[in-house]
């Protein structure tokens, strides 16, 4: 079976930038881990691919209820958990059965395993934070594996998903 990659947002406050777009282009599913901020974001995602989302603590309009406040899904026999703020996961994802979890709220890009479960934070895709990075992810999925890369959309270049705690380290620029 051929890899497949998933892509992951989160943090978009109302803003999908074309870096966006382009990083997200080719992925299918696309996860959105909430903190939308408008409904266009979501129609233009599902141009691109389906689309699982979840509802953020600043999606409160009419059109957002809707929205679910996590969700589950299973790509290639991977169970991924999604929600927006990991405060709020109440339950044990490894005893459960999952492979990853998805979330957002912190605007902070992060990968890690715990458990045997990896953690991801895709950062924020929407406008910039303080000094954090603009970012998303992508999940390649490959032989039965899931693994992250963190994309900075803000200055196109791809950051170390496992970098230690002085923030993700920068590579080499990918030249887009």
């Amino acid at each position: 079976m051929a890899a497949r990659r998933v892509g992951v947002i989160s943090d978009t406050h109302g803003l999908l930038r074309p870096s966006a777009l382009a990083a997200l282009w080719g992925c299918a599913p696309i996860i959105h881990a909430g903190d939308v901020g408008d409904p266009s974001i979501i129609a233009a995602l599902e141009e691109i691919a389906p689309l699982v989302i979840v509802r953020g603590n600043v999606d409160r309009a009419d059109w957002a209820h809707r929205l679910p406040p996590n969700a589950c899904v299973e790509i290639d026999g991977r169970m991924i958990y999604v929600l927006h703020d990991i405060a709020e996961l109440d339950f044990d994802p490894a005893a459960a059965g999952f492979h990853a979890v998805v979330y957002g709220h912190s605007h902070r890009p992060s990968a890690e395993h715990k458990s045997g479960v990896l953690y991801l934070n895709p950062g924020s895709a929407g406008p910039r934070r303080f000094d954090l990075p603009v970012t998303l992810a992508r999940l390649t999925l490959a032989q039965g594996v899931l693994t992250p890369e963190i994309i900075d959309i803000g200055a196109g270049q791809r950051l170390s998903p496992l970098a230690g705690r002085g923030g993700p380290r920068r590579e080499a620029p990918e030249g887009r």
